[in-house]
């Protein structure tokens, strides 16, 4: 899926949401246990539940690989169900990876050919060499790590050069000269406020994945304002709050409630942000 598609979804569902699949088997409701693949069980009552208010569904790796064998049967499960039954969602592996050339090969060649996923993240911490190798697939993307969301993205991400450059800007002006912006998209988290502004800067077309609505308090309002550019250029993550928004039976009525409300939240905000 180009960005261009991605767009027309975004003004066609007025959302731009993404629904994270962070399946724990500790938090799903206790009946689905008895399950054969209580993973798959319950992403496949989420995926129903949500399509209809989201253009993208952002599996989180770990939570597949901390269930062995069957998480990875689970996951990929999983996106041939979004791939069949909602073609026009995006789907992002979030598996940010990072590793030398050759590895790196192996990692996109899993996730583009094998499972067939439109997006991965990755890590750009060792440089240009173990990116490159996700871009020998001219119709997937990568999302860098750019800006988190997380307390200890201070710890390295805000540091300056002794130009007054900081880490994440280097990683974003360095890393526009290894792909277009049809290609490479960027994470920054929702915490990070007004520093959009500084993102939007230097990269003012890129499309951005912001984790950290919800629970880890971002605001919307902030990412819109702050974020958003003429082709909307965001998908807003959002996990824990649809996922267990309820612990019963109900659980996929009140999933589908809450990426409701985000939707109807964000579609508030496109027509406040999208044409500043």
């Amino acid at each position: 899926m180009n960005t261009q598609h991605l767009f027309q979804q975004i003004q066609k569902k007025q959302s731009f949401l993404c629904v994270g699949l962070d399946t724990d088997l500790e938090k799903i409701p206790e009946y689905l246990l008895d399950n054969d693949d209580p993973i798959y069980a319950f992403n496949k009552s989420i995926i129903d539940a949500t399509a209809p208010y989201c253009v993208a569904y952002k599996p989180n790796i770990a939570f597949y690989e901390a269930a062995g064998q069957k998480g990875w049967i689970a996951f990929e499960k999983t996106v041939a169900y979004i791939k069949q039954r909602y073609p026009d969602q995006f789907i992002i592996a979030d598996a940010k990876r990072c590793d030398i050339g050759n590895t790196a090969e192996m990692y996109a060649r899993f996730y583009f050919d094998a499972i067939k996923v439109d997006a991965v993240t990755v890590s750009p911490y060792m440089g240009e060499d173990s990116v490159k190798p996700f871009f020998l697939y001219p119709q997937n993307h990568v999302i860098l790590l750019a800006l988190t969301s997380n307390k200890g993205a201070h710890d390295f991400q805000l540091t300056e050069d002794r130009n007054g450059e900081r880490l994440f800007e280097k990683v974003l002006r360095i890393s526009q000269t290894w792909a277009s912006n049809e290609q490479m998209m960027y994470v920054v988290g929702a915490t990070q406020g007004r520093l959009f502004e500084d993102v939007r800067k230097i990269v003012p077309h890129h499309f951005l994945l912001v984790p950290g609505i919800g629970a880890q308090g971002g605001s919307l309002e902030e990412v819109c304002k702050y974020g958003m550019n003429n082709r909307c250029g965001l998908l807003v993550n959002s996990s824990r709050a649809i996922l267990y928004a309820d612990s019963t039976e109900d659980f996929a009525n009140a999933a589908c409630e809450e990426a409701k409300k985000l939707q109807q939240q964000m579609s508030i905000m496109l027509a406040k942000y999208l044409d500043k």
